[in-house]
């Protein structure tokens, strides 16, 4: 194969490496991808990057953005090889992209701080994908993003529209209807429609609080893994929690779920 080794290799190295394994006679595993193929790998790879800027780990960071990077230059080569665009295109497109939403900074406009910066770009971003009305605004937040994630997302748009709770305590409000109505709820119907306003109302309520509903939710699911560990720790001698009466495991229950400022799980 025409390839040459290098010390050090930058990003058009990594565009021929992967037409490379792509073309003929390269690696059958790549050549037989496509979009769909590989569309979980990109998720994967997104999150195990994620995990590293969590964990604080910048080597685990550098070496997941290239998983990320990969996975780019990869569909990038598919579209090219259907003469449609290349990674050169991608790169150009959100060059173009970022100078178009910082008139700030490559242009004239002035802006007082981060929050009208933020402001100014969601402007742009309605005026240059066409979203003059909030159904199409609100319609084009990705469906599969994760479902805290996108109902936050969607009420922040909403909120741009003037669609929202007033407070925390509004949401909260809210909140506690639907949790009535779901204990109150006989049917299958009305268990989902009481559900669905819950969690609606519970991701708006950590929103008025000023948190990020989806890192909230994913740091309480560690924090209940880390407690559930450290419960049953002691007890893996005496045959664990199936050793437990019904009783105690209630009681175990409650001192593992907190409410806040619990020793161990803080929701």
């Amino acid at each position: 194969m025409d390839f040459v080794r290098k010390e050090h290799y930058g990003p058009q190295d990594l565009v021929e490496i992967i037409r490379l394994l792509r073309a003929p006679g390269g690696c059958p595993w790549d050549r037989a991808q496509t979009h769909a193929s590989i569309r979980m790998n990109f998720i994967e790879e997104t999150y195990e990057a994620v995990e590293a800027i969590d964990a604080g780990d910048s080597e685990m960071l550098q070496e997941e953005l290239g998983d990320v990077l990969m996975q780019i230059a990869l569909h990038a080569q598919m579209e090219a090889e259907a003469g449609r665009f290349d990674f050169c295109d991608v790169c150009d497109r959100v060059c173009k992209k970022l100078i178009y939403r910082h008139p700030h900074v490559f242009g004239t406009l002035q802006v007082e701080g981060a929050e009208q910066v933020l402001q100014n770009w969601d402007e742009l971003k309605k005026k240059e994908k066409h979203q003059g009305t909030a159904a199409s605004n609100l319609g084009a937040v990705p469906v599969t993003l994760p479902g805290a994630m996108r109902a936050a997302k969607l009420q922040k748009r909403a909120a741009g529209w003037g669609l929202g709770w007033q407070d925390t305590a509004d949401a909260l409000d809210t909140l506690q209807q639907a949790g009535r109505q779901l204990g109150a709820a006989q049917s299958d119907a009305d268990k989902q429609s009481a559900a669905m306003a819950l969690l609606f109302a519970a991701v708006g309520a950590v929103r008025a609080a000023g948190l990020d509903p989806e890192l909230a939710l994913t740091r309480a699911s560690e924090d209940f893994t880390r407690a559930v560990a450290a419960e049953e720790q002691p007890l893996a001698e005496q045959g664990g929690f199936a050793a437990l009466s019904e009783q105690d495991k209630q009681n175990l229950w409650r001192r593992i779920i907190m409410f806040p400022n619990g020793e161990n799980l803080s929701l």
